[in-house]
């Protein structure tokens, strides 16, 4: 008889660590190294201190797994296979996943910012009008991320015909850290790229603004429409904690750019000088708000740069739990 009590206590007591192991979620999240991802970059930071901002406003039951990617297009297809809940992201891939899922994909739960992105141009390029980039070669981060969309699109409203492999101008996709050497070898003539990429060509490089996009969603929250239908009370959790996350850095800039500081070195392995992030962040608006006139402007481009085609129903993607 004692034997059978112990019995069923035990089973009892598996049983109770079998349902809570279960209730264990392990939240995927993504963000890419730059400073328009500063939620991102400061989450991670504080992960690593073990004073996550997300882990503590989730609860006990949710753990963080972080991933960082270059770029919007690789976040979206680790989106579509499964293997990432909830990214950073900027809003051309972003866009352009949930129209080529019709809708089914991609949510955007919460806004992060504003600006941050610019075209820049050789000093010594002669490139003083739109009509000089006749024949010059543009670098971007990645073929069909927001940056090469904007690119894209701009040089469509200039009256360039642009085409994937040249046209009047050739557009050529090369990873943020490597566009510097690019730049100062003239292998490239300008670079459409993001903070902090814009300040290292800058300050590194002696680059010149050329044009700057202060009219683009750089980065929103987007989740995958699995994940939020399953975890709508958590995703709800999520997009609180990242509006907290944003007004926490809008009030503490200067510990908000020592701990992006140190993320940033951590992830791209390279020494990143606090003035530069210091001078970048003045170019970026952050903010957790979603511009409905920004999404508009964002379908715009891409169709004018020619990755959407067909439906341009934005409905369900704003999905702000």
């Amino acid at each position: 008889m004692k034997t059978t009590t112990i019995a069923i206590i035990a089973s009892f007591i598996l049983l109770g660590t079998s349902l809570r192991a279960e209730d264990t979620v392990t939240l995927r999240f993504g963000h890419f190294p730059n400073i328009t991802h500063a939620q991102g970059l400061i989450a991670h930071a504080l992960s690593r201190q073990g004073k996550g901002w997300f882990e503590s406003r989730l609860g006990p039951g949710v753990g963080i797994q972080w991933f960082t990617y270059n770029a919007g297009p690789s976040a979206m297809e680790a989106m579509f296979a499964g293997s990432l809940d909830v990214t950073y992201v900027g809003q051309g891939p972003a866009l352009n996943a949930y129209l080529k899922s019709e809708g089914a994909e991609i949510r955007i739960i919460s806004g992060a910012a504003t600006g941050g992105a610019a075209l820049v141009v050789r000093p010594d390029g002669g490139i003083k009008s739109p009509a000089d980039f006749r024949g010059k070669t543009i670098a971007t981060p990645q073929f069909g991320n927001t940056q090469d969309i904007s690119c894209r699109a701009w040089l469509k409203t200039n009256g360039f015909k642009v085409t994937q492999t040249g046209g009047d101008i050739r557009v050529l996709p090369v990873a943020n850290p490597d566009q510097l050497g690019m730049f100062q070898q003239k292998q490239v003539d300008a670079v459409w790229t993001v903070e902090p990429w814009v300040t290292r060509l800058l300050r590194k490089a002696n680059g010149q603004i050329f044009y700057d996009d202060k009219d683009v969603l750089t980065t929103w929250l987007a989740s995958s429409a699995k994940f939020l239908n399953q975890h709508r009370e958590l995703a709800k959790k999520i997009a609180q904690a990242n509006v907290e996350l944003t007004v926490w850095l809008q009030s503490h800039p200067e510990e908000a750019q020592k701990l992006l500081v140190q993320e940033l070195e951590a992830e791209t392995k390279s020494k990143v000088e606090p003035e530069s992030v210091s001078e970048a962040w003045k170019r970026i608006r952050f903010t957790s708000e979603v511009s409905p006139q920004l999404v508009m402007k964002a379908v715009a481009d891409g169709q004018a740069a020619g990755f959407i085609k067909g439906s341009t129903d934005t409905s369900k993607l704003i999905a702000i739990p």
